[in-house]
C-alpha cells in the first residue's frame, strides 16, 4: 500500500460487492417464480414499460436495463419458452423484435415485484427506508456516478 492510497476498501470494490449482494439476494427471492435475477430485470422492466403503452424492442429494453443486447436476446427466448413473454416483429422496422409480457408473465411479475420490493425494503432500511433523506442522497449519487461516462482509458503510445 502507497503512502497515498486511502485506508480500507475503495468505492468501486464496495459497489461490486453491494451489486453483487444485491443480485445474489434477488436471485433467490425469485427462483420460487422460476425466475432468475437478469429475467427479473427485464420482465419488471417490461411490466413498466406496458403500463404507459410503450411495446419496447430488445434493443430498447437492453438500453434501459444496462444488459447487452444479445444478452437480453438470449434471456428474451428463454422467457418465451416459459410462456412468460411474446415476440413479434415491429410493424416499423423488420428487424427488430418487439417484447411484450403475457397474462401468465404479468402474473408471474406482479408477484416477483412484491417480493423484490420486500427484499428492497430490508436492504434500504440502515438508510431509514426507501423514503428517508439519507436513501434519497444514496439513490442521487449513485445516479449521479451511473450518468457519468467511463470509458477505459487508453495507454500512450509507448513508441514516441
Amino acid at each position: 500500500m502507497s503512502k497515498g492510497s486511502p485506508p480500507g476498501p475503495t468505492p468501486g470494490f464496495l459497489v461490486w460487492r453491494l451489486a453483487n449482494k444485491w443480485r445474489v439476494a434477488v436471485d433467490r427471492a425469485v427462483a420460487p417464480l422460476g425466475l432468475t435475477h437478469a429475467q427479473y430485470s427485464l420482465v419488471a422492466s417490461l411490466h413498466g414499460m406496458g403500463r404507459t403503452g410503450e411495446r419496447p424492442s430488445q434493443r430498447r429494453l437492453a438500453d434501459h436495463t444496462g444488459l447487452e443486447a444479445l444478452y437480453v436476446s438470449k434471456l428474451a427466448r428463454a422467457l418465451e419458452s416459459a410462456g412468460l413473454i411474446e415476440r413479434t416483429r415491429d410493424p416499423r422496422d423488420p428487424r427488430a423484435v418487439q417484447l411484450a409480457l403475457t397474462e401468465r408473465g404479468e402474473e408471474v411479475t406482479r408477484r416477483a415485484i412484491t417480493v423484490v420490493q420486500e427484499l428492497h425494503q430490508r436492504l434500504l432500511e440502515p438508510l431509514g427506508g426507501p423514503g428517508s433523506p439519507r436513501t434519497r442522497a444514496f439513490t442521487d449519487e449513485l445516479t449521479t456516478l451511473l450518468d457519468a461516462p467511463l470509458a477505459p482509458s487508453v495507454p500512450p503510445d509507448q513508441s514516441t
